[in-house]
Order: C-alpha cells, then structure tokens, then sequence
C-alpha cells in the first residue's frame, strides 16, 4: 500500500489534474485555428487580393495611353471581335503593321511583331484578364446592351501597361446583375471609357438612374442571378 501510495503521489506530481483539460482545449484550438485559417483563405484568396495590380511583362510594350488616350483609337480597332463573340480577341500582327508599316517602321522595340507579320505567327501576349473556366462570360452579350469596357477593366485608355484594375469575383458580378441600370450607357458609348453624363456629381446620378431604368426597359435587359447564368 505504501508503495501503491508512493506512485501515487508522483504520478500526481508528473500529470497534475488540469491536464485532464489539455484535449479538450487542445480540441477547442484546433477549431478555432482551423477557422480562422478557413476565414482568413476564404477572404485573402479571392480575386480582389490575388489578382487585383496583376500586371505582367509584355513581349511587346504596347501603350494604351498612347494609342487609345491620346491618338484617340477605338478599343474595337484591335479588339475587333468584342461585338460578336463571347471572347475579345487579340489583334494579329498583321493589325499593327496597319500603322506600323510606316510608323516606327524600324523601331526594335516592335521587332517581335514585325517578325510575327512576316511569319504569319501570332504576338505572344501575357493575358492579363481570365475567369475560370467554370464560369461563362460573353463579351457581346454586355456590349451590345451598353455596358462598357470600363466597368470590368478600368480606365484601360490611362494605361501604359495594362494591369489587373478589377476583381471579377462573384460578389463583383453580382453587384451590376443586381441593379444593371446602375451600370448601363449608351451602346454607342461604350468604348468611351471616359465618358459620363455631365461632369456635375450630383446631375450625373440623376441622369444615370433616369436613363438607366430606361434602357434596362427598353433594350430588356435582365437582372439574372441564378447560378445557370454564369455556371453552365
């Protein structure tokens, strides 16, 4: 009994009672770790931190402050598709030597696309702006009912290397198919990135919601929500 006593007293010394505590709190950190660790993905690793300021190297430094802000080019000139596919393309070489066969003939920084005229091969652009593949965007659909370039890619015509301006996350998407007439402009505005209703705020806001319901009426705009809209 003595000996039983013994060990009795130093098993109490080496494993005091509030260890019996220890899996309980270790259970109640795990979670609490584990879902901070699942807030915190959750909310970091959507588009608007991952992907927002993404601007990478071109082969080519292609301007669109240049071209498009001050020589005043229509985005449609080079992305000449936007209109009637789901897709905005990419010009070929063969676009740029429009100019270029004359303008800075010479120059090397456009080497690679003189090279790409002559070899019928296209530019090899970094793409910039992609969406999952399980998601279904159709650039037609938005444009040809007045929602400009500006609402997904930002004030491209100020860029001199493009860059990622928007997040393009569901919550971002849903915003426009939420409340369109928010959002919405004259079809034949839509490649004025600059453009607004008038430079006073206040009348500017009001213009928008007046003609802004209109349009979403007239041209039948839907406001699709459902998830089969974009997951097909």
């Amino acid at each position: 009994m003595e000996w039983y006593r013994k060990m009795n007293l130093v098993t109490s010394v080496i494993f005091p009672k509030w260890i019996n505590w220890l899996p309980l709190a270790a259970g109640i950190g795990a979670v609490l770790l584990g879902g901070g660790v699942t807030a915190g993905v959750t909310y970091y690793f959507t588009p608007k931190y991952t992907r927002v300021g993404y601007e990478p190297v071109q082969p080519v430094p292609f301007s669109h402050a240049v071209h498009t802000g001050q020589l005043g080019m229509d985005c449609r000139y080079c992305h000449n598709g936007v209109e009637k596919s789901w897709f905005s393309n990419l010009p070929g070489a063969s676009t740029c030597m429009n100019c270029h066969s004359q303008v800075l003939k010479d120059d090397p920084r456009l080497a690679i696309v003189r090279e790409s005229a002559k070899n019928n091969t296209p530019v090899p652009w970094v793409q910039i702006h992609k969406t999952p593949d399980y998601v279904y965007f159709n650039h037609e659909v938005h444009v040809q009912r007045g929602f400009s370039c500006v609402e997904c890619h930002g004030r491209i015509d100020e860029m001199d290397e493009v860059y990622h301006a928007k997040p393009l996350s569901m919550s971002f998407c849903l915003d426009c198919h939420r409340q369109p007439a928010a959002f919405i402009r004259p079809v034949d505005k839509v490649t004025d990135l600059g453009w607004q209703w008038s430079t006073n705020d206040v009348e500017a806001a009001t213009l928008q919601e007046l003609n802004g319901k209109k349009f979403v009426h007239d041209w039948k705009v839907e406001s699709l929500q459902s998830c089969s809209a974009c997951h097909r």
